[in-house]
C-alpha cells in the first residue's frame, strides 16, 4: 500500500483481530481466498449421511468460524475490483489458451500439429482521435498535416504532439463534436453478432475450399476457435482470436490434409471483409452497415521462431481480466439518472454512454438494451469465450482446485475419509454480506500480497 495514515479505528481493528482466539483460523480462511479484496461472507451447515444406514459421518458448521461465517472468494474476473481473483481468472485463461495449443488439460500433445493463426479483427474509423505512433522506434506527431482545414466546428483536426505511452489524451477525439459516438456504440452493441457471422463465413469458405458443402464439412473438418475482447482507448472493441482447423472429433483428430494454414489463412483474409450488420437509428436516417476495419493482423502460431504459444496465451489472458475502465469510464453499471459530469471522468466517455442512453430509448433498438450496457460502452458479448471443442472449461480448472484443497484436508485430517459409496451431502447456506472492514482489509493484503503495514502511521 502507498505511503499513508492508517485511522485509529482501523489500527484497534487490527489490534483486536491479531489478539483474537481465532486469529489463526481467520488468516488461514484469507489465505485460502486467495487475499480476495471483496470476499464473499456465508452462513450455514453441510452435513454428509450415509445413504445407506443415514448415520451422520461428518458435520461442517460455520458457528465454529472466525465471526460465525465462512470467507469465500468473489471470483470476479475485473482486475479494477479484486486483483487477487482476477490473478486468478487470468491463470485459468493462460492455461486454458496454452492447453489448445500445444495440449494438457485433457487435451492431447498432437493438437500442436493443427493449422492454427492468432487473428486480430478491428473496428472501422468512427473519427479522428490522439494516438500514438511509432516507426523505426521513434514517436512520431500524432496527426500532422500541412494543409490543415478546420471541421465544421471551427477546429483544426490535426495534433504534432509526440504522445507519451500514459498521455491522459490518447483516445479522445480531435473533435469531440464530430466523432460518431452513435456509430461507435453501434459497433460495440453489434461486435458479437459480427463475429458469428464471421465464423459462419469462415466455415462457408472452408467448406468451398475442400470442395464442399457445410453439412459435409461437419464429417471432415472442425473450426475451433478462442476469443477474447479488448478495448481501444477510443472507446470500441476489436478482438483478438485463436483460430485451429481439427479432426471431426475435435483436437483428438487431425485435419484434412488440404486444410492447412495457408487455407486458413485465405478463408480469413476473404470473410473478414464479407460480413456485415445493418441497424438503423431512425427513420431518418440512412441504415448503417457495420463492418470490422480494414487493419486485419493474421499470424501462424508456431514454435520455431515464429508467435510462439506462451505469448499468444498471456496476451490472451491479459486481456481476459480487462473491461472498459481502461478506457477512462466505470466498472460499474451507470444509470440515467446520475449526473455523468459528477464521475470525474474524460470528456470522450460520457458523450459514449450518454449517446448509449439515448438509442436505448429508440424503442426499435430496445432489444440491444444499450442502458444496462452503458458503463461498458454497448458491448454486450462475453469478454472471454472458447469453441466447445477448443480445450478444457474455466468450470473444469476449478472444479481441479477444489478436488486438490479435499484431497489435501483429507491427508492433513480435517476431513474423514468417507466410505467408497458416495455419502448425501445436505448443505444449507445464507448469504451475510461481502468484504472486509477497513483494518482486516489491511491484515489482509499484509498476509497475502507480502505488504507490511506500520500501524503507528505511515508505512
Amino acid at each position: 500500500m502507498p505511503p499513508s495514515t492508517i485511522a485509529p479505528h482501523a489500527i484497534a481493528a487490527i489490534a483486536a483481530r491479531l489478539d483474537g482466539p481465532d486469529y489463526g483460523r481467520w488468516a488461514a480462511q484469507i489465505r485460502r481466498a486467495g487475499g480476495c479484496r471483496q470476499p464473499i461472507n456465508m452462513r450455514g451447515t453441510v452435513l454428509h449421511v450415509d445413504p445407506a444406514t443415514g448415520r451422520r459421518l461428518h458435520t461442517y458448521t460455520t458457528h465454529t468460524e472466525p465471526g460465525g461465517v465462512l470467507r469465500l472468494p468473489c471470483k470476479t474476473r475485473r482486475a479494477t475490483r479484486c486483483p487477487a481473483c482476477a490473478k486468478t481468472y487470468r491463470g485459468d485463461t493462460y492455461q486454458l489458451i496454452r492447453a489448445g495449443l500445444i495440449g494438457g488439460k485433457g487435451v492431447p500433445a498432437s493438437v500442436s500439429e493443427h493449422p492454427c493463426l492468432f487473428v486480430t479483427l478491428t473496428a472501422p474509423s468512427f473519427g479522428p482521435v490522439h494516438t500514438r505512433r511509432e516507426q523505426g522506434g521513434k514517436v512520431q506527431p500524432c496527426h500532422p498535416r500541412r494543409a490543415a482545414t478546420p471541421c465544421p466546428h471551427g477546429r483544426v483536426l490535426s495534433c504534432t504532439a509526440r504522445h507519451a505511452a500514459d498521455d491522459e489524451t490518447l483516445g479522445e477525439p480531435l473533435c469531440l463534436d464530430c466523432y460518431d459516438h452513435t456509430g461507435s456504440v453501434l459497433f460495440n452493441a453489434a461486435a458479437s453478432l459480427l463475429w458469428a457471422r464471421f465464423t459462419d463465413a469462415l466455415r462457408r469458405r472452408l467448406a468451398t475450399a475442400g470442395g464442399l458443402n457445410l453439412r459435409e464439412l461437419r464429417e471432415h473438418l472442425v473450426l475451433s476457435f478462442a476469443k477474447v475482447a479488448e478495448y481501444q482507448r477510443r472507446g470500441v472493441v476489436h478482438l483478438h482470436a485463436v483460430l485451429r482447423l481439427d479432426g471431426p472429433n475435435g483436437p483428438t483428430s487431425p485435419p484434412p490434409a488440404w486444410a492447412t494454414t495457408d487455407v486458413l489463412t485465405t478463408a480469413v483474409q476473404g470473410a473478414a471483409p464479407a460480413v456485415s450488420v445493418r441497424i438503423s437509428t431512425t427513420p431518418d436516417e440512412p441504415v448503417r452497415v457495420l463492418r470490422w476495419g480494414r487493419q486485419l493482423d493474421i499470424r501462424p502460431i508456431t514454435a520455431d521462431g515464429g508467435l510462439s504459444e506462451r505469448s499468444v496465451a498471456a496476451y490472451v489472458a491479459k486481456y481476459a481480466t480487462k473491461a472498459a475502465e481502461c478506457v477512462g469510464t466505470l466498472d460499474r453499471p451507470v444509470r440515467p439518472l446520475e449526473n455523468l459530469d459528477s464521475l470525474g471522468l474524460r470528456d470522450h466517455p460520457p458523450r459514449l454512454i450518454a449517446e448509449c442512453f439515448r438509442l436505448d430509448a429508440l424503442s426499435h433498438l430496445a432489444e440491444l438494451r444499450l442502458t444496462h450496457w452503458a458503463h461498458m460502452l454497448g458491448y454486450r458479448g462475453h469478454f472471454s469465450t472458447r469453441s466447445r471443442r477448443y480445450s478444457t472449461t474455466i468450470g473444469k480448472l476449478r472444479a481441479g482446485r477444489v478436488d486438490h484443497a479435499r484431497q489435501t484436508e483429507i491427508s492433513t485430517g480435517r476431513l474423514p475419509i468417507l466410505p467408497g459409496d458416495k455419502p448425501v451431502t445436505i448443505a444449507q447456506w445464507t448469504y451475510v454480506g461481502r468484504g472486509l472492514p477497513v483494518g482486516e482489509q489491511l491484515l489482509s493484503a499484509a498476509l497475502t500480497d507480502g505488504s507490511r503495514v506500520r500501524l503507528g502511521g505511515v508505512r
